[in-house]
Parts: C-alpha cells; sequence; structure tokens
C-alpha cells in the first residue's frame, strides 16, 4: 500500500526529496506578493504537487517515459514574505545552484518570479534566451500600478534588461485588456504573439502546426537559442482553470496547451516555470491538475529528447 495514491506526501510525483543526483528536479516558489488582484498563488506549489500524485508511475501516453526514478523536489525556495525585490534578491543564489544540478521546473507563485529566474539563467549561460510564454496578459507595462515592478512588467524587464532574445519572444494565449503599446510590445521588437483569438479553434498538431512551425523558423534564424517556458495558468480559459488571481475569459483549453508542449518538445529548453494557480478559487482542483499535467508532459518531454540525444 506504500504507493497508495491517496497516501499524504507533499512532493511532486512523490519523487524524493533533494537528491542531488537526479538530472530533473521541481522546486516551488511559494511567493504571490506582487499580485494585482486575488492573492493565493502562494498556495500553489503544495496544490500542483497534491494534484500531481493523481499521475501515479508517471508514464506518458505520448512520450512512453517516466519522471520517476530521473526526479526529485527540492521543496520550496525559503523567502521572505513581503518585499519584492527583496524576494528577488533572496532567489539568486539558491536558483543558480540548483539549475547547475539540475534541469529546474518551477512551481509558482505568482509571475513576478518569473524575473529573477530569468536573470539567473542569463548569468549561467551567459547568453539571452528565448521564451515561449503562455498567458492571457502580455506582462510588458511598464509599472505595476504605480509601482516600478510587479507580475505584469516582468516581460518588459526581462527585454529591456537583455535576459530574453526580443526575436524568439513568443507569446501565445494573450486577450486582456489593455493599451496597444503594452498589447504589441513583444510584436514591435520583433517577437510573435499569438492572441487567444487567433488561435481559437486550433487544438491539435494539424491545426497548430502554422504557429509551430513560425515558433521553428524563428529560433533557427536565431541560431537555436535556449529556450525558457513560462506558463501563466490563466493561459486557460476559466472553464478549464477558475483558481487563478486574474482569470480572463475566452482562453485556451487544456488540450491546445498539451498539443504545444507535446509538438515542441524537441526545442532547446533549459527550464520552465508554472505560475499563478491560486487553489483558494479553485474548483474540483481543476487549476492544480491542468498545472500538474502541464509540468508532467514539460518533464517528460525533455527526458524523451534527453533519451532521444543519448541513443544518437
Amino acid at each position: 500500500m506504500s504507493s497508495f495514491a491517496f497516501l499524504s506526501d507533499t512532493r511532486f510525483l512523490k519523487a524524493p526529496a533533494g537528491e542531488p543526483a537526479q538530472p530533473y528536479a521541481v522546486g516551488g516558489i511559494a511567493w504571490d506578493g506582487a499580485v494585482t488582484n486575488r492573492p493565493g498563488a502562494r498556495m500553489g506549489p503544495r496544490a500542483i504537487r497534491e494534484a500531481s500524485h493523481m499521475l501515479c508511475d508517471g508514464i506518458h501516453p505520448h512520450f512512453d517515459v517516466s519522471p520517476v526514478g530521473r526526479l526529485t523536489d527540492v521543496g520550496d525556495l525559503t523567502l521572505p514574505n513581503t518585499s519584492l525585490e527583496r524576494m528577488r534578491e533572496a532567489l539568486g543564489a539558491p536558483v543558480a545552484e540548483l539549475i547547475r544540478r539540475h534541469h529546474m521546473a518551477w512551481l509558482g507563485g505568482d509571475h513576478s518570479i518569473t524575473l529573477p529566474l530569468l536573470r539567473a539563467y542569463r548569468a549561467w549561460l551567459g547568453r539571452p534566451l528565448a521564451v515561449i510564454h503562455f498567458d492571457a496578459h502580455c506582462d510588458t507595462w511598464q509599472d505595476h500600478f504605480g509601482e516600478p515592478s510587479g507580475h505584469g512588467t516582468w516581460v518588459y524587464e526581462a527585454i529591456e534588461q537583455g535576459l530574453a532574445v526580443p526575436e524568439c519572444f513568443v507569446q501565445l494565449g494573450i486577450r486582456s485588456a489593455g493599451a496597444r503599446e503594452a498589447r504589441e510590445y513583444v510584436r514591435d521588437r520583433g517577437g510573435l504573439i499569438y492572441s487567444a483569438r487567433e488561435l481559437r479553434g486550433l487544438e491539435g498538431p494539424a491545426q497548430l502546426a502554422p504557429v509551430l512551425d513560425a515558433i521553428r523558423r524563428r529560433l533557427a534564424a536565431a541560431g537555436h537559442p535556449p529556450v525558457y517556458l513560462s506558463l501563466d495558468i490563466d493561459c486557460l480559459d476559466p472553464a478549464f482553470a477558475p483558481g487563478t488571481g486574474t482569470p480572463e475569459p475566452g482562453g485556451l483549453t487544456t488540450a491546445q496547451v498539451l498539443s504545444v508542449l507535446e509538438e515542441l518538445a524537441d526545442l532547446g529548453f533549459v527550464g520552465m516555470d508554472c505560475v499563478e494557480v491560486a487553489p483558494p478559487y479553485d474548483h474540483a482542483e481543476l487549476t492544480s491538475h491542468a498545472a500538474a499535467s502541464f509540468v508532467w508532459t514539460y518533464l517528460c518531454g525533455r527526458i524523451a529528447r534527453d533519451a532521444a540525444a543519448a541513443r544518437g
């Protein structure tokens, strides 16, 4: 009975805790001090981990691999509770150590955590990254309701600080209200934007092929920079993910996101985050189960790609 699905556990896929030799790892960043609407995303890492237990042995039906036996859960990083800048400073050293040791999947937390993560990856790799960004919101505002930074400014800051290759910044699912300068910021700097409206009805791999091909061409033209995935759960329509602080009707389906993750699994990803899961507003754990499935699919895609590379 030791593997029974409902025994209490606090680790993703019940992976062993803090094993430095494992190539893949999950880490939590339980921070939501920069939200603009409903708080609660600090509870996201716990909920995503609990939802992951229903993935059982973790064998992915598309990739036919499992993270079990290759994965460790490093727990939640210790952070200040109230200061955004202090939180970002505190992330620096542990993140730098972990990304050199493991291929990391980060569980948020609100979207303000992505900026310090990108800073750490940029410093480690010595070059800016391509970014694939699922979100309802463009996150390109130049201020955070009068404050200089927050969960809605990180894209602007990342591009302005040279953390990301502007031409290789891809946004999927954007649909929130916003001035044109913010909505089109990424496109104006040479990147790609696929709004939720443009993606309506495109669910399977064949239907999404033009989008996937455009992303591949963009990365190839830039010399295949390392790729980072940032997945805000509010990219999904609230019907699929009600448990988030800033829900926006008219979003993506769970199947659409899974199709993109599965089809782009061969890209040179170096890490990912899944953010803005806010369990207090969830229904039937729909949101945390979607997030756990996305993280699991990402990890299995990496494992399958790495295994294929090892075989030559």
